[in-house]
């Protein structure tokens, strides 16, 4: 099983990145797919999910409305589209699916 994530990279405030997770080894579909970020010195925390039969998605609070989660079942990958970038997103930003994580992406959001 490999999980690789992508797209990360420095940004300034309001600016825009798309992160790809892509998947393989395992039966992608049919699982739930999230992302995480770490910022220093913080616990990871959740930022959203996909649900692999319905596609339905749902949002950390603080990223409602600025981040949007997709899947392509037939590629194998997860995006997070990170629109309207705060300093408050810098972080590391992890992909998960099933008890599988990858090495995380960094996210630096600075003037």
């Amino acid at each position: 099983v490999q999980i690789v994530e992508s797209g990360g990279g420095l940004v300034q405030p309001g600016g825009s990145l798309r992160l790809s997770c892509a998947v393989s080894g395992f039966t992608f579909r049919s699982y739930a797919a999230n992302w995480y970020r770490q910022a220093p010195g913080k616990e990871r925390e959740l930022v959203a999910v996909v649900f692999g039969i319905n596609g339905f998605t749902n949002y950390a609070d603080s990223v409602k409305g600025r981040f949007t989660i997709s899947r392509d079942n037939a590629k194998n990958t997860v995006y997070l589209q990170l629109n309207s970038l705060k300093f408050e997103d810098t972080a590391v930003y992890y992909c998960r699916v099933g008890e599988y994580w990858g090495q995380g992406t960094q996210v630096t959001v600075s003037s």
